[in-house]
């Protein structure tokens, strides 16, 4: 089967079904068709004259959409919601003379966009959720396994797995908290009409201004808002999709920051994502286990991360009560940022679930640096037996050297340890060595702050997210 014209990868590759419908041709136009069956059953309720049969009509005719005949009128039109408008209207002939009473483009075009955008984070927040509970489980079978931890990538004190996994955690669930306020906040763009004064719909209810504002309350309520924008141009302010966006970049950060991680994780063979039966790493070394799926996470989180800025490139340059140089840009912005965002979320979780710790190579990298942390203990010890601190500081930073150059300079082992236990000035046994170097004394309270911070923070949000918890997280590639 030939493919002659261009696909988006986003759809055909990464993104989920469920964030494709809400971005889809028949989510979007049956939703202007209930948009425009909430106005026409509203006015009707105002006291225009608007018939049941004509509602019952638009409303048999939600879902079948006439795509070819759309096109065709837009040929003709070259506006898209009058387009749609005729369409409607042929196969609901009686209720045509009043599809779209009082209305502009924009009330189906926009209050549609906000609808969209609220399903879109809902499913957001849904894949966050499970990220969060992914994580959660991670660290809380890891939570005591010691592992080297790193600042400016160079070996640090150590830490745990569980501990390390709490820190990527804490993004999340601060992420979670950004996207539920936004959330909460979308209000529908209501019916202001051209110019967001409402004249037009003044002029259908011969005056009464409070029938105007009764009408946005009630098309609000029946597309499941709280409350319409209390003022508009023509459009909601575009600083809306501004907000979106920026959340969608935060949890993109966090995305990224995990899987870059991850990634270095998996060059130092501490972890490694799910690699299949038949899965081949590379073209041409046949060994190789690339973390190709972490490498994935990343380049879809930097797209949502740049395309954020476009939407308030796009609110700043909107002028008066509004201009159309919005529309193309928005139609690929703000399905894409959330496409490219799911793909993401369910690569993070298909990692965690997925992934596999290599406690025997944390090890290995433990001792390797252990000797160097364990020499302020060393030092400590020597005083309480009567030892010069700063002539033992010194000795032991000459041993040091003389050590790392032993690692460096000849590829040999770290020596540190046996070096002061041969010197006399140390006074130290086996036995002494062996109480000094056991790693659990390293590690601090990272075991407990683990618990403390799973039970306190990320076991509230699990219990309200229950229902949402399990979702499938399978990759397409």
């Amino acid at each position: 089967m030939n493919k002659p014209v261009y696909e988006n990868p986003l759809c055909a590759r990464y993104a989920s079904r469920q964030m494709q419908r809400i971005f889809s041709p028949d989510f979007k136009f049956s939703t202007w068709r209930r948009l425009w069956i909430a106005l026409a059953e509203s006015e009707q309720a105002l006291g225009l004259p608007i018939t049941d049969e004509q509602i019952a009509e638009m409303r048999a005719h939600i879902d079948d959409i006439d795509y070819e005949k759309a096109a065709q009128y837009e040929s003709r039109l070259r506006h898209d919601v009058m387009a749609h408008i005729h369409t409607y209207g042929d196969v609901c002939p009686t209720a045509r003379p009043i599809i779209h009473l009082g209305a502009t483009s924009c009330y189906v075009g926009d209050n549609t966009d906000i609808i969209q955008l609220r399903e879109a984070m809902t499913r957001i927040r849904v894949q966050l959720v499970n990220v969060i509970a992914a994580l959660s489980d991670f660290a809380r079978e890891n939570r005591d396994i010691p592992t080297l931890a790193y600042t400016h990538f160079q070996a640090a004190q150590p830490t745990t797995v569980g501990k390390r996994a709490c820190l990527w955690l804490q993004d999340f669930v601060m992420d979670l908290d950004r996207l539920e306020y936004e959330l909460g906040r979308l209000r529908l763009l209501g019916c202001k009409g051209t110019t967001g004064t409402g004249a037009s719909f003044l002029e259908l209810f011969g005056g009464d201004a409070e029938k105007v504002y009764a009408l946005e309350g009630m098309i609000a309520e029946k597309m499941g808002f709280s409350a319409c924008m209390p003022v508009s141009g023509q459009t909601y302010s575009r600083k809306i999709d501004a907000y979106v966006l920026n959340v969608l970049s935060d949890i993109a950060q966090s995305c990224h920051k995990t899987a870059t991680d991850i990634r270095l994780l998996a060059h130092m063979k501490e972890f490694d994502e799910p690699f299949e039966t038949e899965q081949v790493g590379s073209s041409a070394m046949a060994y190789k286990k690339n973390p190709m799926r972490s490498e994935r996470v990343c380049s879809l989180s930097r797209y949502v991360i740049n395309v954020a800025k476009n939407t308030a490139d796009t609110a700043a340059v909107q002028w008066l009560e509004r201009t159309l140089d919005d529309s193309a840009n928005r139609r690929i912005t703000l399905p894409e940022a959330f496409l490219a965002l799911d793909g993401a979320l369910t690569l993070v979780i298909n990692v965690i679930r997925g992934g596999r710790v290599y406690p025997k190579v944390m090890e290995k990298h433990l001792n390797e640096e252990l000797p160097f942390m364990a020499t302020e203990n060393i030092l400590m010890h020597a005083v309480t037996l009567g030892g010069d601190r700063q002539e033992l500081h010194e000795a032991i930073r000459r041993h040091s050297q003389a050590a790392a150059a032993v690692v460096k300079l000849e590829g040999g082992q770290n020596d540190l340890l046996d070096r002061l236990l041969a010197d006399p000035q140390f006074h130290l046994t086996e036995q002494d060595l062996e109480n000094v170097l056991d790693v659990r004394k390293f590690v601090g309270l990272a075991p407990e702050q683990t618990d403390r911070f799973l039970a306190a923070y990320v076991d509230p949000i699990l219990k309200k997210y229950q229902s949402d918890l399990g979702i499938e997280a399978n990759t397409n590639v």
